[in-house]
């Protein structure tokens, strides 16, 4: 790696760096700084990285009446930096240097140095790479039902998208929309039956068997071009926003850079003690090939990866490397 000469002077040493402060980096965070690491979190974005944009979380335990991700993430946020954990946002890993005994970490801003590395860095939403996608982009087709529903108040939606987080959008637009519908290419949700019962009792329309061929519109969303994939008839529906929520891709660019382990989806390969295949480098969150992407096992990998770092670090008397 070739390393920009005005960064050698602004390296700064850290036990642990955690890249990414989503609900898995907060979480790992809170548990490094609790257990008395020097503990730095860079977020590249704001700390509670797509967590922010969802608008009701109803699954997580604790939380018997639901919890906006705003909301846990300021919780988390707060309690980080009560246990000690200094978090920089705005600043992206650029590039890790994970072949040594020593950890570096580089940004725009400086280089750290740390002893154990945990990679948090989530994923980005997929798109459905159909003709007027890209075009229309922030001028009708979106990413995220809490950042973009309001523009889109007493207007058409379309939700495309099967699991929970098009089932959440489409539950939060028909509380501002005057109509919404949801593509799903199969023939059954894969939603939880709560989540599917309540967007049926909302009035959300469901479209079965249907794919977007393509977006239209000249400055804005109007349309858009649906086949029926039981028929293969095609068909046009008249809307102002179409809300993709068709899945994750992993942001492990950086990490795999940098020697560590990926299948062939992307996702870093961990074994049940959060390890990668570098020593000292740990992964948790949405960006390991855990198949269940829940805030619930972001937390529970979070944990044991700091725990695992801790070990490393420190190397109690009961830590097994």
């Amino acid at each position: 790696m070739v390393v920009n000469q005005p960064l050698k002077s602004k390296i700064r040493e850290w036990e642990l760096i955690i890249v990414g402060g989503g609900v898995a980096g907060l979480t790992a965070g809170i548990y490094g700084a609790r257990s008395g690491l020097k503990t730095l979190i860079l977020e590249e974005r704001i700390p509670g990285g797509t967590l922010t944009e969802i608008p009701l979380i109803e699954n997580y335990p604790g939380f018997p009446e639901g919890v906006s991700g705003m909301e846990l993430s300021s919780r988390l946020v707060k309690q980080a930096k009560k246990m000690g954990a200094e978090i920089h946002e705005l600043e992206k890993a650029n590039e890790l240097d994970l072949g040594s005994e020593e950890k570096t970490v580089y940004t725009d801003a400086a280089a750290y140095v740390a002893s154990a590395v945990i990679l948090a860095l989530g994923s980005t939403p997929k798109t459905l790479d159909v003709p007027g996608e890209e075009e229309l982009r922030g001028r009708g087709v979106s990413y995220c039902a809490v950042c973009d529903g309001a523009f889109f108040k007493g207007k058409r939606v379309l939700v495309v998208g099967g699991g929970n987080s098009a089932a959440v959008s489409a539950l939060y637009l028909s509380g501002l929309a005057s109509e919404v519908w949801l593509a799903h290419r199969r023939d059954r949700l894969r939603a939880e039956e709560a989540l599917a019962r309540n967007i049926r009792d909302r009035g959300v329309k469901i479209l079965w068997n249907t794919i977007v061929k393509e977006i239209r519109g000249k400055e804005k969303v109007e349309a858009v071009v649906l086949l029926d994939n039981k028929t293969g008839k095609l068909s046009e529906l008249e809307v102002d926003g179409v809300f993709i929520q068709v899945g994750e891709k992993p942001n492990s660019e950086v990490a795999h850079r940098a020697g560590v382990n990926v299948d062939e989806e992307g996702y870093i390969i961990v074994d049940e003690r959060q390890r990668t295949n570098i020593p000292g480098v740990y992964a948790a969150g949405d960006i390991t090939v855990c198949p269940v992407k829940q805030i619930g096992t972001a937390v529970g990998q979070a944990i044991i990866a700091a725990t695992e770092a801790f070990g490393y670090i420190r190397r109690p008397y009961y830590y097994k490397g």
